[in-house]
């Protein structure tokens, strides 16, 4: 009986380890030591079922509140009731010798597995008969029809899309034959090539130029990387040996990146607007949307509800996450694989109906703005105020915020009210033997196509001058953006932290004035930082705007579009590095700068802009970031005097 209990235990501690979703989980689990090796026990079956019925659309705020509470505890109850979903389909084809090698993740001994611990893991990796995607078979050979690929209903739409397994080396041609054979015209994937230095995905797509995956010739035709996902287009052709290479086809691919290693995004905002794009890309005409991640359970079934239950909200006022998982668990069993997936669903779909779709085409942005400035009544709120408003539903989270409120760093915040998240906090290296020197006031922010391209903080004061330049030598920053005066009606606001001519040293580091210029609304210096340990020496340029009063706004947006354009023809020079942007606290001017430096770049690539969208991200990351409804405001007058100016939509490509 021990040596029984040995292998099993053995047995689970093996299954479990071979397959790095299967640890994403979030079940209890139980540690069970032998020896120096420690063995996860799966759980006993889930609790018991139990029916969860529609919420409607103006209680889905009570709901969301209510469930999450108490760590989720609601949640958990609500992901552990969902059935798995196998007990309807065999799973046969997936099971077969000659197919096992074509699933990512190893489906050995389910039998015995579903026998001792009354658990579906395993069917989480395999096909579903009744619903798998049926290749054409090749030379009549049947074992050539099978794919690792469920069709999966929409709302209302029978088989609207594919949910598949990451494509790996031996399944990419049959991967491709699917698209080609599906009809698809649109790909969506949801994981990274490697993540924590495991194969997630086998890259499916030549990088440039063109390559044959079995019969099917795949050439990239142009990609655009954004901070969220990337996209590429690819021209696709059947090439046949008997019958010559068939019309091409456009295929687009979203790859959503932002989805971190374990658990789920920090915010929805990316991931609906991913959604929007996958379904404006995707033409009417096309077949089946093949989403895919690793094994194509967790993050493929999550993307597949958030986009199922806002059809569904648009038509009958209600969502039904519970009923709606479980019968797309039918087509493919375990969608949507973690508690922490689930409540991320309830999360989009909230943010979605509290917010709505906030993104503007740029030919409709002057109506809009007629729209946001004018009253009904003089007892009417602008429409722009109760835009605003809403952002103050951005809680600041204060207990994320522990680092700064150390005694120790207090005295390095300027505006105790404006402390940065622990979770996206510049982090200097800690000097030998002195503790708490990691702290500066800052944090990194998000650009529109890159992760943390600024660095927002506060202006340096006199004791932590050494640690601002310590910062921009350690994250290699060639470009500063000052938005305030060393002195503003009598208040120190930022203490000068260069030379006024020749040089000046703050502790390790040496700067050199190089040159002096004035621009129509800002000043440019260029300025050698020398770090003294190591005698090596960069060329920094600091930008220092004007004509932006401590209360109010610049008097015209021109200035602020002129020093957005000076900034990024430097940052293009200098290899991209963080864009460091202060003002005095490091919130209200530096927030509108950056929003509206990600605001521009958009209307250029795209010809939208989502102002409300832009701005609530921000103060996600960090507290008042767009203080004023004034600065709001700014940023759309600014949008529209960059439209006035190049008027010609041709100029914003």
């Amino acid at each position: 009986m021990a040596t029984c209990s040995s292998h099993l235990q053995n047995f689970i501690y093996l299954f479990h380890n071979s397959c790095t979703e299967c640890k994403n989980i979030d079940v209890p689990m139980f540690l069970f030591h032998t020896g120096e090796q420690t063995v996860v026990l799966l759980p006993r079956s889930p609790s018991p079922s139990k029916r969860y019925f529609p919420i409607p659309l103006d209680s889905l705020e009570d709901e969301f509140r209510i469930r999450s509470a108490d760590d989720c505890k609601l949640f958990r109850e609500e992901f552990n009731s969902l059935t798995c979903g196998y007990h309807h389909g065999s799973f046969e084809e997936a099971s077969r010798e000659i197919n096992r090698d074509k699933n990512r993740y190893p489906n050995i001994l389910p039998c015995i597995l579903i026998f001792l611990v009354q658990f579906c893991l395993f069917l989480t990796f395999s096909t579903d008969d009744h619903s798998r995607v049926l290749l054409t078979q090749i030379d009549g050979h049947s074992c050539t029809d099978y794919i690792n690929a469920s069709y999966i209903d929409g709302y209302k739409e029978k088989n609207k899309l594919i949910a598949a397994q990451g494509p790996m080396h031996n399944t990419v041609a049959d991967f491709w034959r699917m698209i080609w054979e599906q009809k698809t015209a649109t790909i969506v994937m949801l994981t990274n090539l490697k993540e924590r230095k495991e194969d997630k995905c086998y890259q499916y797509w030549p990088d440039q130029g063109c390559w044959m995956y079995g019969s099917v010739r795949v050439a990239v035709e142009d990609f655009t990387v954004l901070v969220d996902y990337t996209m590429r287009k690819f021209c696709v052709q059947y090439v046949s040996g008997n019958d010559g290479p068939r019309a091409p086809r456009l295929v687009t691919q979203l790859h959503f990146t932002s989805w971190p290693d374990f658990g789920v995004p920090f915010s929805p905002i990316g991931m609906l607007k991913f959604l929007k794009k996958v379904k404006t890309v995707n033409p009417s005409y096309a077949g089946p949307i093949v989403v895919h991640c690793s094994a194509g359970v967790g993050r493929t079934g999550t993307f597949i509800v958030i986009d199922g239950m806002i059809d569904m909200m648009h038509v009958e006022k209600r969502l039904d996450v519970f009923g709606f998982v479980t019968r797309i668990r039918e087509q493919r069993s375990q969608l949507v694989q973690t508690d922490m997936q689930y409540s991320f669903i309830y999360h989009a779909l909230l943010e979605y109906y509290m917010y709505g779709d906030t993104e503007l085409d740029v030919s409709s942005l002057e109506g809009h703005l007629q729209k946001l400035h004018n009253t009904r009544t003089p007892l009417d709120k602008l429409g722009l105020e109760e835009e605003f408003r809403k952002l103050t539903n951005v809680r600041i989270m204060k207990e994320n915020m522990r680092t700064g409120n150390l005694p120790a760093n207090m005295k390095k915040n300027r505006v105790l009210q404006i402390i940065p998240y622990d979770f996206n906090r510049v982090i200097l290296s800690m000097k030998r033997g002195q503790e708490f020197t990691d702290y500066i006031n800052a944090s990194f922010i998000d650009g529109y196509r890159q992760k943390d391209y600024f660095i927002a903080t506060q202006g340096p004061q006199s004791h932590t001058v050494e640690d601002f330049w310590r910062m921009v030598w350690e994250y290699r920053c060639h470009s500063i953006v000052m938005l305030t005066e060393l002195k503003e009606r009598e208040q120190d606001k930022c203490f000068q932290y260069w030379p006024a001519e020749g040089t000046v040293t703050f502790g390790d580091y040496t700067l050199e004035l190089k040159g002096d210029a004035l621009c129509d609304t800002f000043t440019l210096k260029d300025m050698v930082l020398t770090y003294g340990p190591e005698k090596q020496s960069r060329h920094v340029r600091h930008f220092h705007f004007h004509g932006w009063p401590e209360i109010g706004i610049p008097a015209e947006g021109k200035g602020m579009i002129d020093i957005i354009a000076s900034v990024q023809r430097q940052q293009q020079q200098s290899g991209n590095h963080p864009i460091i942007v202060h003002c005095s606290a490091g919130a209200g001017r530096t927030g509108t700068f950056i929003a509206l430096s990600n605001i521009l770049e958009r209307v250029k690539a795209e010809g939208l802009l989502d102002v409300f969208q832009t701005v609530k991200s921000l103060r996600m990351k960090r507290p008042h970031m767009v203080q004023t409804v004034e600065q709001y405001d700014f940023c759309y007058r600014v949008v529209q005097d960059f439209v006035d100016i190049f008027s010609d939509y041709a100029n914003f490509k």
